[in-house]
C-alpha cells in the first residue's frame, strides 16, 4: 500500500507563490506517474499536472506557464511549484500516484487546501 501526504497550502495573495510538496510512503516502489489534482467548490476534480517516473510532464491549458511540476524518485517526493497564482487557483489540492503499471490513479492523498486573495 502506498501513502501520499501533501504539505505546503496556505493563504496567498493574488500574484504570489506557494510550492506544494507530497511524500510517498509504504510500498512507494510500485508507483509509476505522480500528479496533482484540485477541486473547488462546486466544481469537479481536474488534473493540474502529471509526472511519470521518466520524467515526462504534462499540465493541464491553464496552467502551462505558470505551474512547474518536479519530482525527486529518491526521495519518492513530488512537488508543484506555483507562481502568479489568482483567485481561481484558489481550491483543495490533491496528490495522487498510479501504480506501477502506470494505468489509473491508484493512490490519493488527503488535499491541501490554497486560498488565493485577491
Amino acid at each position: 500500500q502506498v501513502q501520499l501526504v501533501e504539505s505546503g497550502g496556505g493563504l496567498v495573495q493574488a500574484g504570489g507563490s506557494l510550492r506544494l510538496t507530497c511524500a510517498a510512503s509504504g510500498s512507494s516502489f510500485s508507483i509509476n506517474a505522480m500528479g496533482w489534482y484540485r477541486q473547488a467548490p462546486g466544481k469537479q476534480r481536474e488534473l493540474v499536472a502529471a509526472i511519470n517516473s521518466g520524467g515526462i510532464t504534462d499540465y493541464a491549458d491553464s496552467m502551462k506557464g505558470r505551474f512547474t511540476i518536479s519530482r525527486d524518485n529518491a526521495k519518492n517526493t513530488v512537488y508543484l511549484q506555483m507562481n502568479s497564482l489568482k483567485p481561481e487557483d484558489t481550491a483543495v489540492y490533491y496528490c495522487a500516484a498510479t501504480g506501477a503499471k502506470g494505468i489509473g490513479w491508484e493512490y490519493w492523498g488527503q488535499g491541501t487546501q490554497v486560498t488565493v486573495s485577491s
